[in-house]
């Protein structure tokens, strides 16, 4: 009896150790978790000014999918590029009217505002065609700091980000976070210093996790 008792406690010894791994695991993956998490819940629900957010929160985020992402030369991008920064998204076509070019600049000077948060935020312009911005318009764009142009089709970005009701795709500023998470847009005719003082809040919460560069 004595003997049999010892092979069966030999023989659950692999199951402990495996249980024991797997919850050592799953300890790993929710601290690497709760600092992303903490700034949420600090942003959006603790709120010790009582002042809700300007932009639109998206309930649940969206992640980045695999678009085909090319240059405005040619050149494939992939889409896991993207992710390590927080992007503020202009959507709209090559000829990029005076509301696309106004959402532009907005872009420029919001990311400025920041200050010492600036390089922590990345811009970029998604165009959703196959021609070339204007020449004046492009060097304006990839000024140092430039704004990563990338081309894809609309139809996948369509399938990611969306628009208010009663709005186009175009219309709005997209907000995605560094793990390449749409969680915010910006309404068609936005305030900026209200933008800004929601990029300010986000930034200032994920402080303790998000540093700039990838």
């Amino acid at each position: 009896m004595t003997v049999y008792e010892l092979g069966e406690g030999a023989a659950a010894e692999p199951q402990r150790r495996t249980r024991s791994g797997r919850l050592k695991m799953l300890l790993v993956l929710a601290l690497c978790a709760a600092p992303v998490l903490g700034s949420y819940l600090t942003y959006f629900f603790i709120r010790p000014d009582a002042r809700a957010n300007y932009g639109e929160l998206i309930q649940p985020t969206r992640g980045l999918p695999a678009l085909t992402l090319q240059t405005l030369d040619g050149q494939p991008v992939a889409a896991a590029s993207l992710r390590g920064q927080w992007l503020l998204v202009v959507v709209g076509p090559s000829s990029c009217a005076a509301p696309c070019e106004q959402r532009l600049y907005a872009q420029r000077q919001l990311r400025e505002m920041l200050g010492r948060d600036r390089d922590r935020l990345d811009k970029v312009w998604l165009v959703t065609d196959a021609g070339q911005p204007k020449a004046e318009l492009r060097a304006a764009v990839l000024a140092n700091p430039e704004v990563t142009v990338l081309r894809v089709p609309r139809a996948q970005i369509e399938q990611w980000l969306a628009p208010a009701a009663g709005h186009a795709l175009d219309d709005h500023l997209y907000l995605v976070d560094p793990l390449g998470e749409w969680m915010m847009r910006f309404p068609a005719d936005f305030e900026p210093a209200k933008v800004k003082r929601d990029l300010d809040r986000l930034l200032r919460a994920s402080a303790s996790w998000d540093r700039a560069g990838r």
